[in-house]
């Protein structure tokens, strides 16, 4: 699999994560919201930590989501594999250990298809 060309910017031109507080979460505390998709379920726990939300999200086998999402995401699979497929049927697979990036509102739409199972950080 060959990823996005990622460019590598000087420090002072990286992302901003203001109004933040310094922490941890112990995500087992945080109660866990089940959504169901067009196939499957999507476990999600969430924390909002300013203008910034953190998602622990495990998708079940047979997951497919009910929606085009055109939201950015920075996404790293921790476990199991999911394809995320874009409106345009282009398809990336992300297996454990990789991830994935999107900026809000460009390029098309995309959503998460899950064959077997996959427990995925997301952050946006």
């Amino acid at each position: 699999m060959q990823g996005p060309k990622t460019e590598v910017k000087p420090a002072g031109d990286v992302m901003k994560l203001e109004n933040l507080a310094i922490g941890a979460i112990d995500w087992s505390a945080i109660p866990v919201v089940v959504q169901s998709g067009a196939t499957g379920t999507a476990a999600a726990r969430t924390c909002s930590c300013g203008d910034v939300r953190l998602r622990l999200v495990a998708y079940s086998r047979g997951y497919k989501a009910d929606h085009w999402c055109a939201k950015g995401h920075i996404l790293h699979v921790l476990a199991g594999g999911l394809v995320i497929e874009h409106q345009d049927d282009t398809r990336t697979a992300l297996s454990s250990g990789a991830s994935w990036h999107a900026p809000d509102d460009a390029g098309p739409p995309h959503r998460v298809l899950c064959e077997n199972g996959a427990t995925v950080f997301i952050v946006d």
